[in-house]
């Protein structure tokens, strides 16, 4: 089928991220499948983070349907391309009618991005992951694909301004080899797996970031365990409550 919406918006957004000139550096993308379904699995530390996470599996000439809080889809601009694009709508109320919608995708051999965390980590380190993924890659019988992004708060984060300025910010992509997810297994322990394996790329990719924070002012982006000013995981968690 036609890719209508999906194509056109993978377009713009290459030519918006030519013009600010960021440098994305993706390694791994061999690790996705070329055909069949699978989950794709990401942390989550910026706004933005969907279109980057979908920009691994290019290479791969993949398509992802990322699942995505149902509020984006009311939205008069963002709907509708949403829609377009054959994301999945999530209603926590009825998160039941979401997770069928993902399960069918995969069994008709699409790869489903989530994003496991939830909500966008505001201290930049993984949060504790919900285990809907290992389940839906249980109950579909394909692969999970651990990925990690770093880079991209600095461009559109909770809580900072937006940077659309020409900042020639560097945004690293790590793809992971695949976790199995087999039926006969619990799916808290492979959701542990699957976290860890995030978490190692996740520390590669902070590993191989290329910049540092020009001065003091500029240390928002990096996690207090680094050096950084942003919030810890604690100070994090309790802003989330509030």
């Amino acid at each position: 089928m036609a890719e209508l919406v999906y194509r056109p918006v993978i377009g713009a957004a290459r030519t918006m991220f030519k013009a600010l000139d960021l440098k994305i550096d993706t390694q791994g993308s061999e690790h996705i499948p070329r055909t069949g379904g699978a989950v794709l699995v990401s942390n989550h530390i910026s706004y933005l983070d969907f279109i980057f996470a979908g920009l691994a599996a290019l290479p791969q000439k993949r398509l992802v349907r990322f699942m995505a809080k149902d509020q984006v889809f009311r939205h008069k601009i963002s709907g509708p391309l949403m829609r377009g694009m054959k994301h999945i709508p999530v209603d926590r109320k009825q998160g039941e009618t979401a997770y069928a919608h993902a399960l069918s995708s995969l069994r008709a051999g699409e790869i489903v991005g989530v994003f496991p965390e939830a909500t966008i980590s505001q201290s930049f380190t993984l949060k504790s992951f919900k285990s809907g993924a290992a389940r839906m890659a249980q109950e579909a019988g394909v692969p999970l694909i651990p990925v990690a992004l770093w880079g991209t708060q600095r461009v559109w984060t909770k809580g900072q301004p937006r940077n659309f300025k020409r900042s020639h910010i560097p945004v690293t992509i790590r793809v992971g080899e695949q976790v199995e997810a087999p039926g006969d297994q619990y799916a808290g322990a492979i959701t542990r797996r699957l976290r860890d394996r995030v978490q190692e790329l996740l520390e590669a990719a902070q590993r191989a970031y290329p910049v540092r924070p020009r001065d003091a002012s500029d240390t928002w982006w990096v996690p207090a365990h680094l050096g950084g000013t942003a919030p810890t995981a604690h100070e994090a968690r309790e802003a989330d409550r509030s």
